[in-house]
């Protein structure tokens, strides 16, 4: 019993390290969609025809779906 209880603890251990590896990584794409995403904002902005002052709200708020992304050492692992 204590054999698989420590094969399980190694386990865990694993899983514990892998989810936070890719907890950065996520939190990176993340940072590196929202710089993308302001370019293009202003490249749309600068690129705007002047006779249309109409503001552009085709472009989605990548942040209303980062919420998970706020305090990721938070999650109990």
């Amino acid at each position: 019993m204590d054999r698989l209880n420590s094969k399980l603890y190694l386990q865990n251990c694993y899983i514990m390290k892998e989810n936070e590896k890719l907890r950065k990584k996520a939190q990176l794409l993340n940072q590196e969609n929202q710089a993308l995403l302001s370019e293009l904002k202003q490249k749309l902005t600068k690129g705007s025809n002047p006779k249309n002052n109409a503001p552009n709200n085709n472009i989605p708020d990548l942040n209303l779906n980062s919420s998970s992304n706020a305090n990721p050492s938070s999650s109990s692992n």
